[in-house]
């Protein structure tokens, strides 16, 4: 029964992360990260206002940057759902402290440390006027946090028994850890280039207009430090950087498909936990492929770009749960091994 329930949490808490992550990919992607030019609040409230004399004051706090609601809001909710993200966080750990289970209560525990660490990200955000290294990094933190609680979740759903052999688990280990890697790596450049506003700067399939290669600044594209910013929003780069940053995403992406595949192939044929792994993964990885494709051929509309960020985001997911799957089950194997032996 606490199973139960404490698997329900986690489910609960993975799908409200997973609409955190969105609401930031909307905020970011609708110019809005700079919507509140203060943190907490916005404008030195904690509400979203519309009130006039409320906007006039806020005008005058903030003459460099004018009210305006459209951009606001985005970035409020966005605030609201994260903080209330922490109070679930906040409640998983005390019922992991409950069941007086050491391993969740661990993962519990780094969770929340996660999420603190998030809102300091949140805060660097917009105090570091979107600085691309920060806004990568919020939004790897924020994969993170969902990745963790839906690993949490799959630790609950299997709690009690081995889900693969432990020879298939074994065998596949270390494929789905190098899947992993590649993945969060391909996400990552995606991350720098939606950072850096590079997403728009080739327009032809499937690579740059022009030759790349050596038009591409690809140290300056990748100098992750040391640039000096009054504000970084809407770039800072030269075309030539942008160029090297969208190239490598796309070269990127190319790679990931082909690692993706062949994972895909790998656990199609070995048991059926495995083959829905693998269908849900190849439908997932045709329909991010699409929409990067999309986002070029359509000049990256907003609906499209978000679903973009939320595929990518489900596609580590869906690894992370795959990873604990396996790992369960060698545990479990483990867990026998030693019961049999103290027979």
């Amino acid at each position: 029964m606490k199973n139960t329930f404490m698997r329900n949490l986690a489910i609960f808490a993975t799908i409200f992360t997973m609409i955190v992550v969105i609401l930031g990919a909307f905020t970011r992607l609708s110019d809005a990260g700079l919507g509140c030019p203060d943190w907490p609040g916005c404008y030195g409230f904690i509400h979203i206002s519309t009130q006039a004399d409320h906007v006039t004051a806020a005008n005058q706090a903030f003459p460099e940057q004018p009210y305006e609601f459209a951009k606001a809001w985005p970035e409020m909710v966005h605030r609201y759902f994260a903080s209330s993200l922490g109070l679930l966080v906040m409640a998983l750990v005390f019922f992991c402290w409950k069941s007086r289970d050491r391993f969740t209560l661990r993962h519990s525990i780094f969770l929340l440390a996660l999420v603190i660490f998030q809102g300091i990200l949140g805060k660097w955000t917009v105090t570091m006027k979107l600085h691309p290294l920060v806004v990568m990094s919020h939004l790897l933190g924020g994969i993170m946090t969902f990745s963790l609680l839906a690993s949490l979740a799959v630790r609950y759903h299997f709690k009690a028994k081995q889900a693969l052999s432990a020879q298939i688990a074994a065998r596949i280990k270390p494929f789905v850890i190098a899947s992993l890697v590649i993945v969060v790596l391909q996400v990552a450049l995606g991350g720098w280039t939606s950072a850096n506003y590079a997403a728009m700067v080739c327009h032809e399939l499937p690579i740059c207009q022009g030759n790349w290669l050596s038009d591409g600044d690809f140290i300056s594209g990748f100098q992750l430090w040391g640039r000096e910013a009054e504000t970084y929003e809407f770039g800072i780069l030269d075309q030539s950087s942008r160029v090297a940053i969208h190239s490598m995403h796309r070269i990127g992406a190319f790679v990931t498909a082909l690692i993706l595949l062949h994972m895909i192939v790998s656990l199609y044929r070995r048991s059926v936990l495995l083959k829905k792994f693998s269908i849900t993964l190849a439908v997932m990885l045709v329909v991010q492929i699409t929409l990067g494709v999309n986002n070029i051929l359509f000049q990256l509309p907003l609906f499209n770009a978000v679903a973009h960020n939320a595929v990518g985001a489900l596609l580590v997911v869906t690894l992370v749960c795959l990873l604990t799957v396996v790992l369960t089950s060698l545990n479990m194997q483990k867990k026998n091994i030693e019961e049999k032996a103290n027979v």
